[in-house]
């Protein structure tokens, strides 16, 4: 299986500046934001898609969601919005599970 871009960030294989890392995930600035802030939240744990997430994968989900809330918050956002693009058709571009963050101050 080749490893996607995101994957070879995780490994420390692309240098990145992370916003954020635990044990989970790791976040970082898009590259081409659609917002004034827009962080991709990605799992350590390789998942393609929403599509292919089981429910023992509920927590990690979870902790996501509450990461980006907690990202949000840091960062004096006035209103975001929590968004994960599903397959090809749904606008997923690299498929690697990921969880944008788009924020307004």
């Amino acid at each position: 299986m080749t490893k996607t871009v995101f994957q070879k960030i995780i490994d420390k294989e692309i240098p990145s500046t992370l916003l954020y890392e635990d044990e989970f995930c790791i976040a970082i600035n898009d590259l081409h934001p659609k917002a004034p802030l827009h962080i991709l939240l990605i799992p350590k744990k390789a998942i393609s898609s929403i599509m292919e997430i089981e429910e023992a994968d509920g927590n990690l989900i979870s902790h996501l969601i509450f990461t980006a809330k907690k990202l949000a918050e840091e960062n004096k956002c006035e209103g975001y919005k929590l968004q994960f693009n599903v397959g090809a058709k749904g606008g997923q571009e690299i498929f690697h599970l990921h969880l944008h963050l788009l924020g307004w101050f």
